[in-house]
Order: C-alpha cells, then sequence, then structure tokens
C-alpha cells in the first residue's frame, strides 16, 4: 500500500495542478469575456447623468445638523466652502482623487487654506490614484501642509504584519473640529454628475470622533512626519457614532455592526451598496431576516464600474431571492453607496461596502445614526432611487441562460479578493 501511494503520488500531484490551471484559465477567459462585453457595452450607452437625487436634507441629531447629499456637485460646493472658511486645521483623506476640474478645485483650496495659515494634513492613498498623473497627488512644499500617501505595496498578508495589510478605502474632510464630512464620494468630475452615491456633513459635538479617525490614521502612518494630538472627547452620544475597520489593530467592526442590526430588524432592512458581495454570515443575517417577514431590499448597480466584482456577487441571488429578500438593480448610472437603515430608526453611511475587500481587508469608516427623523430621510433617498430601478424577480434570474450559470460558477470562488 506505501508503495502504490508513493508511486501514485506524482500522478495525483500532477493531476491537481492540472486542475489548478484548468481552474485558473477558465476564470481568466471568463472574465476577459466580461470585460470585453461591459466595454462594448459602455461605448454603445455612455453614462448620460440623468438620473434622480433629492437636494441636501439636514436633520437634527442630539445636538449635532447631519446633512445627508445624494449629489457630487452639491457635495462639492459645501466642502469646498468649508475649505475656504477654515481658520485653524483642514484634515482630508480620499482613496480616489482625479486629476480634472473638481480635482483640482480641491488642490487649490488645500493649498489657500495653508498659505492663510491653516494647518493641512492629507492622506491620499496610492493605489486608488495609480491611474491618475503622479504629479497631480503631489504637493508643493509648504510648513502648513504635511501629506501621507498611504503606501501602495501591502505585503501584510504574507508576512503577518497587521500595520502592512489593506489599503485606504475612506473619504474624510474635518475642518476646525466643528465640520465634518463622510460617506462614499471620491473627488473628480465623474462623481461630481454622473454616479449616485450617499456623503453626510456632521456639525456639531460629535464631529471629534470623525475627527479622531483621522488622527487614528494619520499617528499610524505617519513615519517621520508630526503627530497628531487626539481631539478632546466633547460628548459621548448614542444617537451618533463613528465605527472604523483599522487592519493594523485586526479591528473589523463594521461588519458586525451591518449584521447585528440586520438581526435586530422587524420591519425593513433597506440596503444600498455599490458592491455586494457578501459572506456566509451576512449571507445568513439577510436570508434569516427575510424569512421571518422582515421587508429585506437590496439596491445595487445594474452595471457596475467594476464588471467582475458584480459577477463574482452574482451566485448567492438565488439563496437571498427564494427567501423573499429583494433585489433592484439601478439602472443607467453607478450607485456607489454604502449605507443602510433599519426599522425606521437607525441607519448608517459609509466608505464600507459588503464585500472582503471592505469588511476584512481595507481601511474603512462608517457612522451609525440612531433617529427617526434621519431613518426617514434615508427612506426618501431608498424610495427615490427606485424610481430609477428595476426589480429582480425571481422568475426571471431563473431563467438566465447556461452561459450565465457557467461564469457565475467560474468567478464565484474570487469572492474572498473582492
Amino acid at each position: 500500500m506505501g508503495k502504490f501511494r508513493t508511486r501514485a503520488w506524482p500522478h495525483i500531484k500532477k493531476a491537481l495542478q492540472w486542475t489548478a490551471i484548468g481552474a485558473a484559465s477558465a476564470q481568466v477567459v471568463a472574465a476577459a469575456s466580461i470585460i470585453a462585453i461591459d466595454s462594448h457595452r459602455k461605448k454603445r450607452n455612455p453614462p448620460t447623468g440623468e438620473f434622480p437625487h433629492l437636494p441636501p436634507r439636514t436633520v437634527e441629531v442630539d445636538g449635532n445638523e447631519i446633512t445627508v447629499y445624494t449629489f457630487g456637485a452639491d457635495l462639492y460646493a459645501d466642502m469646498l466652502d468649508a475649505i475656504r472658511g477654515a481658520n485653524h486645521t483642514v484634515y482630508f483623506e480620499s482613496f480616489i482623487v482625479k486629476a480634472d476640474e473638481v480635482g483640482d478645485a480641491f488642490k487649490v483650496e488645500l493649498i489657500a487654506a495653508a498659505e492663510r495659515g491653516v494647518k493641512v494634513n492629507i492622506i491620499l492613498d496610492t493605489l486608488g490614484n495609480l491611474n491618475q498623473n503622479p504629479r497631480f497627488r503631489y504637493f508643493p512644499s509648504h510648513p502648513n501642509i504635511d501629506v501621507i500617501h498611504f503606501p501602495l505595496v501591502r505585503l501584510g498578508t504574507l508576512t503577518g504584519l497587521a500595520k502592512d495589510k489593506g489599503y485606504d478605502h475612506r473619504k474624510l474632510l474635518i475642518v476646525d473640529s466643528n465640520v465634518a464630512f463622510i460617506g462614499g464620494y471620491n473627488i473628480g468630475e465623474l462623481y461630481a454628475h454622473y454616479w449616485r452615491d450617499t456623503h453626510i456633513r456632521i456639525t456639531g459635538p460629535q464631529v471629534w470622533e470623525l475627527e479622531n479617525s483621522f488622527v487614528d490614521m494619520w499617528n499610524v502612518f505617519r513615519r517621520r512626519k508630526a503627530a497628531l494630538p487626539a481631539p478632546r472627547v466633547r460628548h459621548w452620544s448614542p444617537a451618533v457614532r463613528a465605527v472604523q475597520n483599522i487592519p493594523a489593530y485586526h479591528s473589523y467592526p463594521v461588519r458586525t455592526l451591518y449584521m447585528e442590526n440586520i438581526d435586530r430588524s422587524s420591519t425593513n432592512v433597506w440596503i444600498t451598496m455599490g458592491y455586494f458581495i457578501p459572506d456566509a454570515g451576512v449571507l445568513n443575517s439577510l436570508t434569516a431576516a427575510a424569512k421571518r417577514g422582515v421587508d429585506v431590499r437590496i439596491l445595487i448597480p445594474q452595471y457596475s464600474n467594476h464588471i467582475l466584482a458584480d459577477w463574482v456577487g452574482r451566485p448567492h441571488y438565488s439563496a437571498l431571492l427564494r427567501a423573499g429578500v429583494k433585489i433592484f438593480l439601478f439602472e443607467e448610472a453607478m450607485v456607489h453607496a454604502k449605507t443602510m437603515t433599519v426599522d425606521g430608526v437607525w441607519s448608517t453611511v459609509g466608505t464600507t461596502n459588503i464585500d472582503a475587500l471592505s469588511m476584512n481587508g481595507n481601511y474603512e469608516v462608517n457612522v451609525e445614526i440612531y433617529s427617526r427623523e434621519f431613518a426617514k430621510v434615508m427612506e426618501d433617498i431608498f424610495a427615490s432611487d427606485l424610481t430609477n430601478a428595476h426589480e429582480l424577480l425571481p422568475e426571471v434570474w431563473e431563467q438566465r441562460g447556461a452561459l450565465a450559470r457557467a461564469a457565475e460558477n467560474i468567478l464565484g470562488p474570487l469572492a474572498p479578493f473582492y
């Protein structure tokens, strides 16, 4: 028996190698085909910027004014006004800043703030800006400007060093410790007019939590740059709370935040996600909620800007639809928001997608808000978005062709990498 195993092992090993090569080759072919088809679709149907969006709306929550934005141009106008009005500090952090007219407007105002004596600290993710002119992400030497370019090479998965894991996917602006902006919007002309996203502005005592998020990030990756002082805790509010994913500390609470509130739901869970690839735990929470009679709705783009991510997420649709979850596909524009509202009382807005990269990989931050008034605003936004979406009906989904099913089976195993 031992001799048989010794003789058979080389053949088994070779068979496994060829199986792995075959699977990888199939994934490459499937991915290339999908990307080619999507590229042709984009050329045939370029984005028009015609989609519903609501004007900014403001509610008061525990002494804080919270404004919700659903259109990039509205958001950028207020962000730039906040930078122009800065007197002491500007903390700016973004995954992507496009080297275009919008990106340049932000760069000009950040430099102008520094020149009038404001201390400006900037964190830019290198990976997110890799396809932009590299000179654009560099700022002039100035005593009031300090910039961290978040490292491109992240070898933590190989070395085991937590600090070397994940990319900076956050989008933050904090001015004078008094006003903070957080949400899904990166900076650029594309996002100003052609994408549907969601961002919030907080004015009031709870700004300290988002300021603390920036300071934490800065002080972990500052190297030889000056450390930033931790903000004073002005108010500890159970109604408005910032929650961070911090790979350097092995801390990923946003996934738990999502699951806990889905599990607590009794009437409705309405989710809008740019990229939706639920893991087993999130999938179980969603299907269990639907089976107990909760109105679970998930709004995702019909075609996202990362078409492979769409296909990697598709294998989960059948289980969701069978359980009674309703899936809606947003048309004619990329919906990039990362929001959830539950039972008319709890909501979250932030940077965290329901996928492995966001929930178990990257630096992220979400704000959870316990407020009926704010939840009503989020429900109104969701209802508005549904006017530009169609429901993916179970009977239609089950009629998809054999090639589509094959592609889903081939690409589904890539979920841990998205």
